[in-house]
């Protein structure tokens, strides 16, 4: 018996290695996915939409992609409904069982251990973050549907580049730690001092200092850094619901714009720097001077819109009222700086700032008296939701590069910040370095277009959904996707005049 059993568990572990080998040997064997874009054979000059159509005509598939990436992002503007309509059958849910149980039913803490099944999932298909992955799924299926198992499985597993992912999930935890956030505090409280420690010295130090510490420390470090002083310093005043989503709009503009001082911080800037030959200082002189004053000026114009609002904020001074803590000896910090430089320095290498984190924890554990608790709930949701982007947006060049490639300066710069909305920044700087014949001009365009509309939807930044994470919970029915786009409309528009006429 055990000999048989012996050999048929020997024959089954044969045949699956020779049947991953055979799968191996297929996957190698399948044509290129997606379709590289010079294969088309496109009209000479019948205009973009003759070129979409025949591509779309000749990869079929191009159209299923597209529908499905659509579909996903209009799942984004229903998900404070989807939230909403998860918190009416949790409550219902409650009070029945609370009408039916007894003593018995009830934990140590006095609560009802039973959960509805239908309030959980309406509420994972109401989280931002999980969409795009929810979509993934269905995208695998018509990959599979169209091109065959070995080709959705290489595409994901081999083709898509999840480092930009990765390297957000890193640099939120580490840059949400106890001695990091000290620091930024630290440093924009003297900021802030300026104005007396007030809410509205803390709103303007946050929006102005966090953005540009943003090119140094990179977006999703500035970003974490500045929503979660944000929603110390400001949204736990309960200020107005206009004022809410005007700040949050500021904030994402800001951010978008603000890591464009150098080389090495913005997503979408990362994408051209190395292509087009883009140094620090080319960036400062381009491009930087034009953040900082759309960044200064945004902020302005929305004090003055929001100015008796700002100056009535009072009573709140966070910082006097809470315990204090213990301070944090300076070579802790120093040590936390060092492990977000050397993952910044080695953010396109994840097995370099991976192994680097899994030291930091060690680091955090021994020094665990200085620390808070590291938090990867956030992180890996924000990962998660960026992972789902790239899947699809990987897929929709196609259309995006003919248009692209079709327009000239002003309408490349607006048509950028219009496509940003629905796509990741990056994602269209990266396509931008597909389309021949570029001049300085186009390319100083279509990356200032892109990073312009940054703050628009929270899918048009890569830091973005770390920012609505942080802060969604001071908005009692989420953020809406309409509330975001007014609220960054007024930045969006200052920070176009800054780049076009400035």
């Amino acid at each position: 018996m055990n000999r048989v059993f012996r050999s048929g568990y020997f024959g089954a572990l044969v045949s699956f290695l020779f049947a991953s080998e055979a799968w191996a040997s297929s996957a190698a064997s399948i044509a290129p996915f997606p379709r590289e874009l010079c294969t088309y054979a496109d009209p000479a000059s019948d205009g973009v939409w003759s070129v979409i159509l025949t591509r779309a005509t000749t990869e079929p598939f191009n159209v299923a992609a597209t529908v499905i990436f659509l579909c996903a992002v209009l799942h984004t503007f229903f998900s404070p409904k989807l939230r909403h309509w998860s918190h009416v059958v949790e409550e219902r849910h409650r009070a029945a069982l609370a009408v039916r149980s007894t003593e018995n039913d009830r934990n140590e803490d006095g609560q009802i251990d039973e959960v509805s099944f239908l309030g959980q999932v309406l509420h994972f298909f109401g989280e931002v973050e999980a969409v795009f992955g929810i979509w993934a799924i269905v995208l695998a299926g018509a990959i599979v549907w169209f091109k065959g198992l070995d080709t959705a499985v290489s595409y994901i597993g081999e083709t898509v580049n999840f480092t930009e992912p990765i390297f957000v999930v890193v640099i939120m935890a580490l840059a949400s730690t106890r001695p990091v956030m000290r620091l930024a505090e630290n440093f924009m409280r003297v900021v802030a001092s300026l104005g007396d420690g007030r809410p509205v010295a803390w709103w303007f130090s946050i929006l102005t200092v966090a953005p540009l510490l943003g090119s140094f420390i990179t977006e999703p470090a500035a970003m974490t850094i500045a929503a979660m002083l944000l929603g110390k310093q400001f949204y736990e005043l309960k200020p107005g619901v206009k004022l809410m989503y005007g700040t949050l709009g500021l904030l994402f503009v800001n951010i978008s714009i603000g890591g464009t001082l150098t080389h090495f911080a913005a997503p979408p800037v990362l994408m051209v720097a190395a292509p087009w030959g883009w140094n620090m200082s080319y960036m400062f002189t381009h491009f930087g001077w034009h953040a900082i004053s759309g960044i200064v000026l945004s902020n302005i114009v929305y004090f003055l819109i929001f100015k008796k609002e700002l100056l009535a904020l009072k009573g709140a001074k966070p910082d006097l009222t809470e315990k204090k803590e213990e301070p944090v000896p300076v070579w802790v910090t120093l040590v936390h700086l060092a492990f977000i430089g050397f993952t910044v320095w080695s953010a396109h290498h994840p097995a370099l700032f991976v192994g680097g984190f899994l030291f930091f924890l060690a680091f955090a554990q021994a020094t665990a008296h200085h620390q808070s608790k590291v938090d990867l709930r956030s992180p890996m949701l924000v990962g998660f939701f960026l992972a789902g982007l790239v899947i699809h947006g990987g897929l929709q060049g196609w259309w995006i590069e003919p248009v692209l490639g079709s327009l000239g300066k002003i309408p490349l710069f607006f048509g950028a910040t219009v496509l940003t909305a629905f796509n990741d920044n990056a994602l269209i700087t990266y396509l931008a370095t597909l389309v021949p014949g570029f001049t300085e001009e186009l390319k100083f365009a279509v990356v200032s277009g892109a990073v312009t509309g940054g703050g628009l939807t929270v899918i048009a930044n890569a830091p973005n959904p770390a920012g609505q994470s942080i802060l969604q919970r001071y908005f009692p029915a989420g953020v809406s996707p309409l509330g975001l786009l007014l609220g960054a409309l007024v930045p969006t528009l200052i920070v176009t005049f800054s780049f076009l006429v400035l």
